[in-house]
């Protein structure tokens, strides 16, 4: 990983327009009822050159991780610097693993990584708004297009670790029909130059 190009930043210390979009630290409930705080601290991207210069792991980098269509609803968010959660990383690193069990290339949709809180895509109920979340269309040469691919990769992925959780197979709200999602669950990560006491 290119640690030297990762600045961390607190979203407290955030000029107001970011705060208001990211929402650092706000309660946030999601779709099944359940409370949450939204992600304090992020990686600050300067450029997609950089982005795409961030290895987060040896084979994903921060720009797969963090591409968003026109759907991220403000343009602020549509312009950099970008503010990415530091959880991203472990997002990564599962990745990685998944890749080495399945032997193939994993390629993560638009809108597939990090979402703001803002994103017109789930909101802030969306996990992809704590960076922890991926969705993958097609792995090695496989389209993730029908139960049998899906299920096939997602008992892999569940396999790999008990915090793993994979959308079952469906075109119901919190199943997947054309894609496969993993989720490490709502997770924050504090560097270890910051406090959280504030």
């Amino acid at each position: 990983m290119n640690a030297e190009l990762l600045h961390a930043v607190d979203g407290f210390d955030l000029p107001h327009e970011y705060r208001v979009l990211l929402r650092p630290c706000e309660a946030e409930t999601d779709f099944q009822g359940n409370v949450h705080r939204l992600p304090r601290f992020f990686y600050e991207i300067r450029s997609w050159e950089e982005a795409h210069d961030i290895r987060l792991a040896p084979h994903f980098t921060l720009a797969e991780l963090m591409l968003v269509d026109c759907r991220e609803a403000r343009l602020l968010l549509s312009q950099f610097p970008h503010y990415v959660p530091c959880a991203i990383v472990l997002l990564a690193r599962f990745l990685e693993d998944f890749r080495r069990e399945v032997d193939a290339s994993v390629f993560i949709s638009a809108n597939g990584g990090y979402r703001s809180p803002a994103h017109q895509t789930g909101g802030a109920k969306s996990i992809h708004a704590w960076g922890t979340a991926a969705n993958i269309y097609r792995i090695g040469d496989t389209w993730l297009s029908d139960a049998k691919s899906i299920q096939k990769f997602g008992s892999i992925a569940a396999s790999l670790s008990p915090a793993v959780f994979v959308r079952p197979f469906g075109p119901q709200r919190g199943q997947t029909d054309d894609h496969l999602h993993i989720d490490l669950g709502f997770v924050s990560l504090t560097p270890r130059e910051y406090s959280e006491a504030r």
